[in-house]
């Protein structure tokens, strides 16, 4: 077992029996590679706390196409489904996204009363070994698995559909009112379709103090889905 410093943390260098892994610890994480890439790995830390584990297929090449996304995250999420399944966890999302010169695959997990470090190791291990069998993404990549975190993004339906009624952060390609060039906002998710969100800013407060009868306070603004860049939880401390 050896030490390492990096990026201000000390790090605890495991070998396991495949001697092309190695487990990096640290306070609040652990972080799997293949082929011992630690001075390049990414150790942020999610606003949630929960552990997120990272490893890096190195079979492929650094290249890779955007085109390709969608398939690389269908492929994924069909052999993450039946692993959470057993384990009592549902899936978020997945993505396949490219930062700096790392293409990074993320599986964001989640359950009612929220997955922990043990859940998100569980489900690594597993989704891991699926990945190396079935070998669907022949680029190299860094997986991540972990929680989506208090601010989470909606990026699908049924994330928008499980958030009606909860205060949402909303940010826009472009401003919409040539007098208001705002391109954020803030207010409760009301509705949403194919190609529209809905949202009411303001009047929060009204509201709860007010007639049950009585239309809720606030204005309501409606975006074009094509022109929301982000649409996450608020953070309500």
């Amino acid at each position: 077992m050896a030490e390492a410093w990096h990026e201000g943390r000390w790090i605890v260098l495991e070998k396991t029996l495949d001697f092309s892994r190695v487990r990096a610890y640290t306070n609040l994480r652990l972080i799997e590679f293949t082929r011992l890439r630690v001075a390049r790995a990414t150790l942020n830390c999610l606003l949630a706390g929960n552990l997120v584990i990272d490893r890096v297929n190195a079979t492929g090449s650094q290249g890779g196409s955007m085109s390709k996304r969608e398939t690389y995250e269908a492929k994924a999420e069909e052999l993450l489904a039946p692993i959470v399944e057993k384990l009592g966890i549902e899936i978020y999302d997945v993505e396949y996204v490219k930062e700096g010169s790392d293409y990074y695959l993320r599986a964001y997990i989640d359950k009612p009363e929220g997955v922990n470090i043990n859940d998100c190791e569980a489900v690594s291990r597993a989704f891991s070994d699926a990945l190396d069998e079935a070998d669907p993404i022949p680029d190299a990549y860094i997986l991540e698995v972990s929680s989506p975190g208090l601010g989470r993004t909606l990026k699908k339906d049924r994330h928008l559909e499980k958030s009606i009624g909860l205060e949402v952060e909303v940010k826009l390609f472009k401003a919409v009112d040539a007098k208001d060039k705002r391109k954020e906002f803030a207010g409760i998710l009301e509705a949403f379709d194919a190609d529209t969100i809905t949202i009411r800013e303001g009047g929060e407060e009204e509201e709860s103090e007010g007639n049950a009868d009585e239309a809720p306070a606030g204005t309501l603004l409606t975006f074009e889905r094509s022109n929301v860049a982000l649409i996450r939880l608020a953070l309500d401390f």
